[in-house]
């Protein structure tokens, strides 16, 4: 007789050990702004490098091939439109941060951008959007839009979110008479607890320290548990005869 075999599910927990920022903290540029970029590294053995994705090429590195390096941090001075693409860090073993993707605006017709959060926001935090023109001063009154709907207009060309919620996640973009409509930027809204772990690596602010000591002491025992785990998968999954 055949035994049945056992199938043994493992769902693994992973944390970033690098997480690209971006300074100012915008995903929109006006061209001829500058930018800097950083791998905030929980390991620095693992030679963390920028890289990108534009129209005109893939994975170029920072300091090679675009940008200026300054150990695990890349700034871009002068930026242009072909700068628009997406970017990481990534590691010798070729794993990778989170990826930002960034929109460089250089044409007259639409010298307007969004300026809005790159990274995830945590739920029950402000959200400020900042509507920009190149040309004009910049207390303009400016309308803003979600996903294709009206949510407020503002005579200075801010909008507050306050309190933020997972309905707030979604794209927006704002529209100054005269002068245009910016491109859209996606905000994303998370209040699960192991993305707030991550945040608490990097962005200490963003979470309590005391949330984020229980699932930090799991993921260390984890580390020592999977690969046993792992065996035991290997020798049920084996078939024996009787």
């Amino acid at each position: 007789m055949q035994t049945q075999l056992f199938c043994i599910n493992i769902i693994f927990i992973l944390t970033l050990t690098a997480r690209l920022t971006v300074s100012p903290s915008s995903s929109q540029f006006f061209k001829d702004d500058s930018v800097s970029l950083s791998c905030e590294e929980d390991d620095s053995s693992a030679g963390w490098t920028l890289r990108r994705n534009t129209n005109m090429e893939n994975r170029t590195l920072c300091g090679v091939d675009w940008g200026k390096k300054n150990s695990s941090s890349c700034k871009i001075t002068d930026l242009f439109t072909w700068d628009s693409g997406v970017y990481w860090c990534e590691s010798n073993q070729s794993t990778i941060s989170n990826m930002v993707n960034l929109t460089v605006t250089g044409k007259l017709s639409v010298w307007m951008i969004l300026q809005s959060p790159v990274l995830p926001v945590m739920e029950g935090d402000d959200v400020t959007l900042l509507c920009k023109t190149k040309t004009a001063p910049s207390n303009l009154t400016a309308i803003f839009f979600k996903d294709g709907v009206f949510i407020g207009k503002d005579s200075t060309g801010h909008m507050t979110i306050q309190h933020v919620s997972r309905s707030d996640e979604g794209l927006y973009k704002c529209d100054i008479s005269g002068h245009g409509v910016s491109p859209s930027s996606w905000i994303t809204v998370t209040g699960d607890t192991l993305t707030c772990l991550c945040f608490c690596r990097f962005q200490h602010s963003q979470c309590d320290d005391k949330s984020g000591a229980p699932l930090l002491a799991l993921l260390s025992a984890l580390s020592y548990l999977v690969p046993f785990v792992l065996l035991l998968s290997i020798t049920f999954s084996i078939p024996l005869k009787k």
